[in-house]
This record gives C-alpha cells, sequence and structure tokens, in this order.
C-alpha cells in the first residue's frame, strides 16, 4: 500500500457542511458560526498601531533597490493627516478619490487616508491608462464615480489619459512629476497636512455600511461595473478567512505579493489579511513574465514569506524556478505554511511538480489551497480546507456564508447570502436589481457540482459558467468548462487558455491562446523569430496537432470531442475586453470579435487550421 504523502502541518478552523432543503432549492453553509469582527477595518490599523507599532506593515524596494519600511505606527500617522487633507477638500461619496497607478506605499498609504475619512476610493488598472488606446474604460470609471481626486504615482505616463477623460478642476495628485502640465499636487502635501480632532471624529462617524471603496468588475461582455465595498463586507470576510486558517491570529503572516489591488484577490484579500491580521505586506514589483519574473524571484530569495499567493500563469514560473534554484528553494520554503492560487484553474502537471520539488527540498508538501469568491463577495465564498486537494475542487462555505443551489438549464448555479456580499452597484439599480434572486441571494453565473453527491463534506468542484455553455446545431448542449480544465491538462505548458467554438454548428472546436514563451523554447528559433514564426515551426505545430488529437479522443460524444482547433496568432485585446490584465481570458468576448476566425475554423480552407486525425488510438492518452 502507497504511504499517504506527508504535509507541512497547519491547522484549519472549519469542518463540515449542513445541507438543507426548501422552496425547490438546496442550500449550503458551514455549522461554524461566524465569530464577531470589528465595525470598520480601520479600528485593526489603531490596535496594530497601538500593540506593534514598530512592526513593519508594509515595504516596497526604493530607487536604490533597498527596502523602505512604513511601520504600523507610520501608517496610522501619514493616513491621519492624508485624511484630512481629503476633509479639506470636502471629497465624499459622490466626489470620491481614484486611483490609476498600481501597487505602492503611496497607493497604501492613500486608500488608509480614506478609510480615516470615510471617503471611497477605487483603485484603477493601470492598463485603463498605459495599455488602452482609446480610454474608454477609464472615461467610464471617471462618468460613473464623478471623482475629487485622481492619483497617480508619476505624472507624465499617466498624463495623456487624464487630460482625456477627467475633468480639468479635478485634482489630479502625484508622487513624481509635479508640474508636467496639469499635474498641480503633489503627494507630499497631503502627507504634511496637519491633521485635526475633525479627522479622528470623520472615523467614528464610519460604521459597518460607510463603502470603503469600489471594485470594477473585469468588463469582459460590458463595461465595468462599480461593486460596492463596505466594511461590514471587508471585516466579516477577513474573520471567515480568520477562522478558516487560524495560524492567521497566532502568527502575523508575512507576504512577498505583486497581485493587483484593483482586483478583489490582491486588494481585499491579500492585503485585507495583512491588516487584519498584523502582518507585513512586501510589496512584488515582478510579474509572472519574462520581463518581471526575475524581480519576483530575487524578492523571493531574501523575503521568506509564510503564505504564498499567485495565480495560476505564475505558479507554474514559480514551479519551473524552485525545481532549478537552491537559494529560491531555501528562502521559500523556510517558513511557508500555506499556498493559494485563484483566478482560474491551475493544471494538475504545474500542482504536481510543486509538491514533487517541496518533497525533495524539505522532505514534505506545502498545502495548496483555493476556492471559489468574487469581486461581490468581497471576494471569498467557499475554501478548500484539507491538506490533500487536487485541480478543480472549490471546498466549502466559509462562516456566515449561505450558499444556495439553483437550477439553471442542464447547469447548477450557486448563489451566495451573507454579510460580505455587497449592496450592489453604484449608481446602477438595474444590474443591483437583476443580480439578486426573490430571496436575496446573488446569483454568481458559477456553476458547480458536488464533489461527491453522498458525502456534501467533501465540497465543491467547478462546472465552468452559467452562460458559456451552448447547443451543437443537433440540440446537444456543450460544457464548456469541463472542456477548457481538459485542454488546461492536456496542453500544459504550451497552451495558456483556450477557447471553445461550436455554438449552432455540428462540430466543437477549440482557439488555442498558446504561451508563447513556451512555445519558442519548443521551436527552437531564439528571440529574432516572430511569434507568427515560433507558432508555425513544425515542433509547435506538432505538438498542438498531438494535443487535439489527445482531446478529440478523450471525447465520449458530438459535446466532448474536439474535432478542430486553430493556434491564435494575434494575442487576446484588452480594449476589447478579451483579456484582463491578469491574464484571465473571457470565451463570449474572444467569440465576438474574432467571429472571422471562427467562420474559418469552420470553412476549414484556412492554413492554421488544425484537424483532428482519426487514426489517433481512441486509448491515447
Amino acid at each position: 500500500m502507497a504511504t499517504a504523502p506527508r504535509y507541512r502541518h497547519v491547522q484549519f478552523g472549519i469542518t463540515g457542511v449542513q445541507v438543507t432543503q426548501r422552496n425547490g432549492f438546496t442550500y449550503a453553509s458551514t455549522p461554524t458560526p461566524l465569530e464577531e469582527y470589528p465595525k470598520r477595518l480601520t479600528d485593526k490599523l489603531l490596535h496594530w498601531a497601538s500593540t506593534v507599532p514598530q512592526r513593519t506593515y508594509i515595504a516596497q524596494r526604493d530607487s536604490t533597490g533597498q527596502w523602505r519600511h512604513i511601520s504600523y505606527s507610520q501608517a496610522l500617522e501619514h493616513a491621519r493627516s492624508i485624511g484630512q487633507a481629503l476633509l479639506d477638500r470636502k471629497l465624499d461619496e459622490q466626489r470620491p478619490v481614484i486611483i490609476i497607478s498600481g501597487n505602492d506605499i503611496e497607493h497604501a498609504l492613500l486608500a488608509l487616508g480614506c478609510q480615516m475619512a470615510g471617503v471611497p476610493y477605487a483603485s484603477i488598472s493601470p492598463a485603463y491608462s498605459l495599455v488602452s488606446r482609446d480610454y474608454q474604460k477609464l472615461r467610464h470609471v471617471v462618468d460613473t464615480l464623478t471623482p475629487g481626486l485622481v492619483f497617480a504615482s508619476d505624472a507624465q505616463p499617466y498624463l495623456a489619459a487624464v487630460e482625456a477623460t477627467v475633468p480639468a478642476d479635478t485634482d489630479f495628485v502625484v508622487t513624481r512629476g509635479v508640474g508636467h502640465g496639469r499635474a498641480g499636487t503633489a503627494f507630499q502635501s497631503l502627507l504634511d497636512t496637519q491633521p485635526t480632532p475633525e479627522i479622528d471624529a470623520a472615523r467614528e462617524q464610519t460604521h459597518a455600511d460607510t463603502i470603503v471603496k469600489f471594485l470594477f468588475t473585469s468588463g469582459s461582455t460590458s463595461l465595468p461595473k462599480a461593486v460596492i465595498n463596505t466594511h461590514r463586507m471587508m471585516c466579516s470576510n477577513l474573520q471567515m478567512i480568520q477562522q478558516a486558517w487560524p495560524f492567521l491570529a497566532q502568527e502575523p503572516p508575512i507576504l512577498v505579493d505583486w497581485l493587483p489591488w484593483n482586483h478583489t484577490f490582491g486588494g481585499n484579500h491579500n492585503l485585507g489579511l495583512v491588516l487584519y491580521n498584523g502582518g507585513t505586506l512586501y510589496i512584488d514589483d515582478g510579474r509572472p513574465t519574462d520581463a518581471g519574473i526575475g524581480i519576483t524571484l530575487q524578492n523571493l530569495r531574501e523575503i521568506s514569506p509564510t503564505i504564498y499567493f499567485n495565480v495560476p500563469v505564475g505558479w507554474e514560473r514559480i514551479a519551473d524556478a524552485l525545481q532549478q534554484d537552491t537559494a529560491l528553494r531555501e528562502s521559500y520554503y523556510k517558513r511557508l505554511r500555506l499556498q493559494f492560487y485563484a483566478g482560474a484553474a491551475l493544471a494538475q502537471p504545474v500542482w504536481d511538480k510543486l509538491h514533487a520539488t517541496a518533497e525533495s527540498a524539505i522532505g514534505e508538501r506545502i498545502v495548496m489551497n483555493t476556492g471559489l469568491g468574487m469581486t461581490e463577495t468581497s471576494p471569498s465564498a467557499m475554501f478548500v480546507l484539507k491538506e490533500a486537494a487536487e485541480a478543480g475542487q472549490l471546498g466549502i462555505p466559509l462562516p456566515g456564508m449561505e450558499v444556495k443551489l439553483a437550477p439553471v438549464g442542464d447547469k447548477t448555479e450557486i448563489r451566495y447570502r451573507g454579510p460580505n456580499v455587497t449592496p450592489g452597484y453604484w449608481r446602477d439599480p438595474v444590474k443591483t436589481a437583476e443580480a439578486f434572486d426573490e430571496e436575496g441571494f446573488f446569483c454568481s453565473g458559477d456553476a458547480v457540482l458536488w464533489l461527491d453527491e453522498n458525502d456534501p463534506n467533501q465540497g465543491f468542484v467547478f462546472d465552468g459558467r452559467v452562460a458559456e455553455d451552448f447547443k451543437l446545431d443537433t440540440g446537444t448542449w456543450v460544457n464548456v468548462g469541463p472542456l477548457r480544465a481538459a485542454a488546461a491538462r492536456e496542453g500544459a505548458p504550451y497552451l495558456q487558455d483556450s477557447v471553445i467554438t461550436g455554438q449552432n454548428r455540428r462540430e466543437v472546436g477549440i482557439i488555442i491562446i498558446p504561451n508563447l514563451v513556451r512555445c519558442r523554447q519548443l521551436s527552437q528559433l531564439g528571440d529574432e523569430a516572430s511569434d507568427e514564426e515560433v507558432l508555425n515551426s513544425p515542433p509547435v505545430r506538432a505538438f498542438f496537432q498531438s494535443f487535439l488529437d489527445r482531446m478529440h479522443d478523450r471525447g465520449t460524444g458530438s459535446a466532448t470531442r474536439v474535432m478542430r482547433g486553430v493556434v491564435l496568432t494575434e494575442p487576446p485585446s484588452l480594449d476589447k475586453g478579451e483579456i484582463t490584465d491578469k491574464g484571465s481570458i473571457n470565451q463570449s468576448a474572444v467569440l465576438k470579435h474574432r467571429a472571422d476566425l471562427v467562420e474559418a475554423l469552420y470553412k476549414g480552407d484556412d492554413p492554421r487550421l488544425l484537424k483532428a486525425s482519426p487514426t489517433v488510438s481512441s486509448n491515447a492518452s
């Protein structure tokens, strides 16, 4: 009998699921009650500034490469000054703060200052200013929020976007570049503001339902919606997370993190759990890209995290680096308690590689967790809370969360109700009304299945998006989620993502979104070759032909058998909503904007077309 794998011990605080039936629906929750949580997030800032004033709250490398540290006492002092400056400008819900640049210390301090003053803020994807060519999404954000202050780390890169979208009488505050165009206010002037009793009174007036921030949805199928985030939502969700992972309260978390604060994963979950539990966040200026991964790896060689968070594309690069880099392994595993991924499915081969490397390096595995949530649940709704988990699992509801399983077509949609669920979308009563069912449950659009129908304690697995599924012209439903999950497994490491085609057609097809870095390595053509040359090279074509054959052979019928495919040579577009700045792909947006490519895929006369080989054995793996 095989020996069970050994894991570094981590305590989980929730076990079990209770299931009830009423009104023809299934409801699930954990019997573990949600414990008391603070009225407002700034209560935690005051607590840590009083009890551990010198502990580092946040750190980031400066221009010389040295770590610049901000302690909890300094964070509180700066937040009071900034908050006073915001009050002096008469900012409020109708004239909030917009932050258009990425993660940095000033961004974090401005967010705390907003919370002290009771002024909502919105962290906006820098890509809306720096990558977008038409500024449509940034213009929509500005029109929706009507900001009284816009902040950027550096005036020059953001100036064109601001001049194109922000009214001239709106204060533009920058850390660097004062005097460039309309940049009239230095961030230092906010720090230099002398706080008065007014700021402390303003903080006391904030309450559980005070709006902390607006987080915008990805806007992949329509313009982004402004999700209201209140103190109640954020504090209750952070308490849920602490109860799921009780070690957070026993050992202050140390994070090395790049995930963008304009997304709920980085901005609510990661940044929030540091403040809630008195931990330390080292801002990682790297990214899981060719240009950025070196920075991330250098940071991880210096700083040993207690928890490490990433998205699947980042985990793939981390897994490869850990295999090859002794210094990285020594630092990374030194005090690591838990690993966590979100944002998309993590391919099982990457998961397996991480386990194998840990076993080789330290003689035990590090638990990998995941879960399910969304911007509207601030963000966590469910976690996988056991050592031996596998790709595709979603776990069980967190304390205080009630989930409802609602039949939608041939799928089961999961819906949420709890203190961490948003009251709605800012200045959009129609979308708000559409988002909730008659019992007040938020309709997520995510489909789930029980991992084991006979044992609810095993939790749920992901079954795709309700709206992504479609019918072939035979009337047969195609379940997109499982096909994309299979493609991620079969296509690793050369497939980055995929889009499933075939609506109102006879056969299922696939648009292959390649991992260009891996494909270039496979092609052996070198850096001088164009992306198109790489993707058309014989080794790359051969791999994707083999991939398509395997996808064909694993099918059991017309709805699961992939018959044709094409490799996408033009990268997905941010402006068209095909991709978010985290790198996730939206199926419907790609299909909408690549209609000509889909048509060519089914005409069969495109030289890029791949067709499944009928000679491949049905037993192929």
